[in-house]
């Protein structure tokens, strides 16, 4: 079954370069293209899309504050950040916000289409830029006692604020799936949380 992707982009030429990309992918189906967070509400829902690409600098309401409406009405869905903001005040209030992964608009067709694959499988795909800032965030936090995270939990938290997949962190630690599963479910509970990005972003925030 091909993946349902939606883009939510103001800028036409930028929005309709991406549904081109998106149209040369056999394995994905546009279902919607939206040049605003108030049509992405009146559109999205209906169609359910996998992935949906966000930008963040929207007329009217944001994309942070599109996210936040759109992911309690569509729980399954992925929300990629596709921007030009590299700050991480915006990159925390993202993930707060439900998105699990951010990718900068200067990025390559391949990088795009790679990050709805990376999203798909469970992994929170990010430009190495994003990446890299999201890594200098942790090292600064508070210490993980203030969570009462074990060691190890903070170790598995760590990699999914890296954007690893759970597969690669069995493999990492030597451990089943199920096992790393069982951790990351301590750690929402812990946390408070129900996604790996809002784990990320709250255990970052702190």
């Amino acid at each position: 079954m091909k993946t349902k992707i939606a883009i939510v982009e103001d800028n036409r030429g930028l929005r309709e370069s991406v549904v081109e990309w998106l149209k040369g992918a056999g394995e994905m189906k546009l279902v919607a293209a939206c040049p605003s967070a108030e049509a992405a509400l009146r559109e999205l829902p209906p169609q359910k899309p996998d992935v949906v690409l966000m930008d963040i600098n929207l007329p009217g309401a944001d994309g942070i504050e599109c996210v936040t409406k759109l992911k309690p009405l569509l729980p399954e869905t992925q929300f990629l950040m596709l921007t030009a903001y590299e700050d991480a005040q915006r990159i925390f209030a993202a993930l707060e916000a439900g998105a699990s992964g951010y990718l900068l608009k200067r990025s390559s067709r391949d990088q795009l289409l790679q990050a709805i694959a990376e999203i798909r499988q469970g992994g929170s795909p990010m430009s190495a830029q994003i990446a890299r800032k999201v890594v200098q965030s942790f090292q600064k936090t508070a210490p993980a006692q203030d969570f009462a995270l074990s060691p190890r939990e903070t170790e598995i938290l760590k990699l999914l604020a890296e954007g690893l997949l759970y597969k690669e962190i069995s493999d990492r630690f030597g451990n089943s799936v199920y096992t790393i599963n069982a951790h990351i479910r301590r750690i929402y509970e812990k946390l408070h949380v129900q996604s790996r990005s809002q784990a990320v972003a709250k255990f970052m925030k702190r």
